[in-house]
């Protein structure tokens, strides 16, 4: 794969990670409707690369809302208040004086609960700490290719079970910690609900297949009593986090990040005690896991 890649005919230049997970973008101005066939190679390098950057982007709320419908409908953000008069936009916001996790702190797909979890999340950096806060993304389509095929074979028939019970419901981590943390969550009995969804997931644009659950919102496999389920998914959650399927992201003012959650995970680290963090987030509804 080289490592830049000029699209012919257009001022976008696509640089993939050495891995190829993960790529900059690079000549695209996001605060304007973008040409189609720009559109079209952004849409597919974030297929491709899994996370795409854009650097140097000092968008409004409106222009963040107009762009992320470019990439496709809103999604459906249940458990954080929105910000007011942006119905579709979260801020993610840590005050220098807080001290528990950072939101989103742990590894997870955005809503993998959600009978359509969103295809995409995108976050726009707005006052980013002088240390810290680098966001981890993994490759989950990779990390799938790298199973060996017995593997393969024993997982594919398989469903994970997901809810936001652990993160959202009435004893969740958050529920105790509202009164802690400058971000507006919600807790709700709604949060005990769950939903199934392939354990192997296949991307409905590369035709990838990629391992689809997360410490977070996966509560077992269908069928697989927990003393049989629960070290299935902790074996394949240390291979997700191996260092080859890693890319780490660091942070800068006016970035725009755009994840794709059909195969990848993240983490976003703290490391910023005593510094403001806010960033600005919406994402883009998905289809039925297959």
């Amino acid at each position: 794969m080289p490592k830049d890649a000029k699209s012919a005919g257009l001022e976008i230049t696509v640089t993939p990670q050495p891995t190829g997970f993960g790529a900059e973008i690079t000549g695209a101005d996001l605060s304007r409707p973008l040409e189609p066939a720009a559109l079209a190679e952004i849409k597919a390098a974030w297929a491709r690369h899994g996370v795409v950057v854009f650097p140097d982007q000092p968008l409004t709320l409106e222009q963040l809302e107009a762009f992320t419908l470019q990439i496709g409908p809103f999604g459906h953000d249940p458990y954080v208040k929105p910000m007011e008069g942006h119905p579709n936009v979260l801020e993610v916001r840590r005050e220098p004086d807080e001290k528990v996790t950072p939101f989103g702190g742990n590894w997870h797909s955005d809503w993998s609960f959600q009978a359509r979890p969103p295809a995409a999340t995108i976050l726009r950096s707005e006052t980013i700490p002088p240390v810290g806060g680098d966001t981890l993304y993994c490759d989950a389509a990779s990390a799938y290719d790298a199973l060996p095929e017995a593997t393969k074979d024993k997982l594919a028939p398989l469903r994970a079970i997901h809810s936001a019970s652990k993160a959202y419901g009435p004893d969740s981590a958050y529920s105790r910690e509202l009164h802690l943390r400058a971000m507006p969550i919600i807790v709700s009995p709604e949060a005990e609900k769950t939903c199934a969804h392939p354990l192997v997931r296949t991307h409905p644009v590369t035709g990838r297949k990629a391992l689809f659950i997360s410490p977070v919102y996966t509560v077992g496999i269908e069928g697989m009593a927990p003393n049989a389920a629960d070290p299935l998914l902790a074996e394949l959650y240390k291979h997700l986090v191996q260092d080859q399927f890693i890319y780490r992201h660091r942070w800068r003012p006016g970035m725009v990040v755009i994840w794709d959650n059909r195969c990848t995970m993240h983490n976003a680290l703290g490391g910023y005690d005593g510094h403001r963090r806010v960033m600005h987030r919406t994402t883009v509804a998905g289809e039925a896991p297959i």
